[in-house]
């Protein structure tokens, strides 16, 4: 074949594509395969976090006025604080499961003397009643305490309706920690995270919190299942493209 008989059959098959097939088959692909990197990326995240979380069980707990000066980086940092439980204004998170059944994450304001901070903690988890209208009994933690747990950064999850707090009830129900919404129900600033109770604590209810909800092996699990689907969806087209042609040919 020559070069021009070979530049005239290249321009043959360019003529003859379908432009939005193409196009939509490429999008599409393109599509699959930013899933697939994005569960690979989180998978990293996840096992980094792990190592992280692993590496803290030796380390000793410290008190809030130390974290306050440990900048951004403080997640699952173990923390140890002394005060008093705002007992008058409790919290319950609502939709959390144990085992199949369902309940509530209890929390709490805990007022630390040494910091003058207060921080909303994780009590626990508590089951609820399947009639929405009766709320469980919730035990007070008076007087001064001490107590240890770990920071959670709360990440904002969907939101399908925007959350508005009254004070009209409590103690109040609430679909998801939003901590500047909280502060102004109470009428006081509380710090930007949430102390989960160390398991260890006999203060408290049920602790079944994991920090990873999602383990690593299943973001990568989810990422074979992209990349497969792209791989899948690009074989389909080219393959249906070709017996396109063949049938107009």
């Amino acid at each position: 074949m020559t070069e021009s008989n070979l530049v005239n059959t290249c321009s043959t098959i360019i003529k003859s594509w379908r432009w939005p097939w193409v196009i939509f088959t490429l999008l599409v692909f393109v599509a699959l395969i930013k899933l697939g990197l994005w569960q690979s990326s989180r998978a990293e995240q996840k096992q980094q976090r792990l190592t992280h979380i692993e590496a803290l069980l030796s380390s000793e707990a410290i008190n809030l006025n130390k974290l306050m000066t440990m900048g951004k980086q403080i997640n699952d940092l173990p923390v140890q604080m002394q005060g008093e439980f705002n007992n008058q204004q409790k919290f319950l998170l609502d939709n959390q499961t144990n085992q199949g059944q369902l309940g509530y994450r209890v929390l709490q304001v805990f007022n630390d003397t040494r910091s003058k901070q207060a921080v909303l903690v994780n009590l626990g988890w508590l089951q609820g009643s399947i009639n929405r209208n009766e709320l469980p009994d919730l035990k007070d933690f008076p007087g001064q305490v001490t107590v240890k747990g770990n920071v959670r950064i709360i990440e904002r999850g969907i939101v399908l309706s925007e959350q508005t707090l009254t004070d009209e009830h409590w103690p109040l129900r609430i679909q998801q920690i939003e901590i500047e919404k909280i502060s102004q129900v109470i009428n006081k600033q509380l710090l930007p995270f949430v102390v989960f109770l160390d398991k260890k604590e006999s203060l408290g209810y049920k602790k079944n919190w994991q920090p990873v909800v999602m383990s690593p092996e299943k973001h990568q699990g989810y990422a074979v299942q992209w990349f497969s689907l792209a791989i899948a969806w690009l074989s389909l087209m080219v393959w249906a493209g070709y017996k396109s042609r063949i049938t107009e040919s």
